[in-house]
């Protein structure tokens, strides 16, 4: 087949994404398949090929947007309408909330992972806890900050509704960006402006004591879960793409009732969300060994240390063949390539 992988982007997540990308473009060729990449932050004239990624402990600052004359000229490039299958390699911001999936759609583009609807709701950490709630995904209780409001007395609120400790984040970011623990009130308003600087709403969560599971989804079925332990701290920006600061324990040691408990809730959200292809459903389990769902990931990473792949192998599915396999779903729902 002919591919196109969207990679890069103008979102804090830039790095990951060329990163993700780059691994894709190179499994894809490996299975025999014509590919390209492209990157939609950058004008045409100025396209070429990514080299060696380094991803920094911190994320990037954004990107300037391009200016509106150029902003979507990636649609109207050959290597895009040309393609049979466009792999959606993008990650955070409007390659993971939608936008570019209705851009592709709007194009006619055929393209790999979760759709319109399906995207915008996973992005928006706080509809999608609402719809988890009305389907039955256990989730930690929450507050949502609106953009601009004032911290004055939220200190009282969140002691009363969710207890100290509590986790700050963005209400749409994803990879742990802007993302802070806060022990007791004190922290609060820091942890607040740090999130709110992504531009968004902010999501206060109760935090949940135990360890870090996720579970991987492919084709609607899930993946052997991934323990993750992170060295001497949270599963925070850092810890996801710097080597040696965390370990994973895949398949997760956890006895058969806990597995298929985390499984089956996992499956229920990705489905929910209306997710399709693949996804990560990330969970806090409790010391009791009860499962919190706290998102699910429609464009999880595809780097080296990424936990999808990680789960696939631990199912006998290799990264390239796992590559090919989400694009082989693009290309059977726009009759292309060959389905399997």
């Amino acid at each position: 087949m002919k591919v196109t992988v969207l990679l890069g982007g103008d979102s804090p997540e830039r790095d990951v994404s060329l990163a993700s990308g780059m691994g894709i473009v190179r499994a894809l060729r490996g299975r025999g398949h014509e590919v390209r990449p492209l990157d939609p932050a950058v004008p045409l004239e100025r396209q070429m090929e990514p080299g060696d990624i380094h991803i920094d402990e911190r994320p990037p600052e954004s990107l300037e947007p391009l200016p509106p004359e150029q902003a979507f000229d990636w649609l109207r490039s050959p290597q895009l309408l040309g393609a049979d299958v466009v792999f959606v390699g993008l990650h955070g911001g409007a390659g993971e909330n939608g936008t570019i999936q209705a851009l592709l759609e709007a194009a006619g583009v055929a393209y790999t992972g979760t759709g319109v609807l399906g995207s915008a709701l996973a992005m928006d950490k706080d509809r999608s806890k609402a719809i988890f709630g009305y389907e039955g995904v256990r989730t930690a209780e929450h507050l949502l900050v609106r953009r601009g409001a004032t911290p004055s007395g939220l200190e009282g609120l969140v002691g009363e509704e969710l207890g100290f400790p509590v986790v700050v984040k963005p209400n749409d970011q994803g990879s742990s960006v802007g993302f802070s623990f806060v022990e007791d009130p004190s922290g609060l308003e820091a942890a607040l402006g740090m999130a709110s600087s992504f531009g968004c709403d902010v999501i206060i969560e109760r935090f949940v004591a135990g360890r870090e599971i996720t579970a991987s989804i492919l084709g609607g079925e899930a993946l052997p879960l991934v323990e993750i332990i992170p060295d001497g701290g949270f599963y925070d920006y850092k810890r996801k793409y710097t080597k040696g600061t965390s370990r994973y324990v895949a398949p997760a040691e956890l006895d058969g009732e806990i597995t298929r408990r985390f499984q089956e809730q996992a499956v229920l959200a990705y489905r929910a969300l209306c997710c399709r292809d693949y996804a990560r459903v990330d969970f806090r389990m409790s010391e009791e060994g009860e499962p919190f769902c706290l998102e699910v990931n429609t464009l999880p990473g595809m780097t080296e240390l990424s936990l999808v792949p990680m789960a696939a192998k631990a199912s006998g599915v290799g990264f390239d063949e796992l590559v090919e396999r989400i694009c082989l779903m693009a290309g059977k729902r726009a009759g292309k390539g060959r389905a399997e």
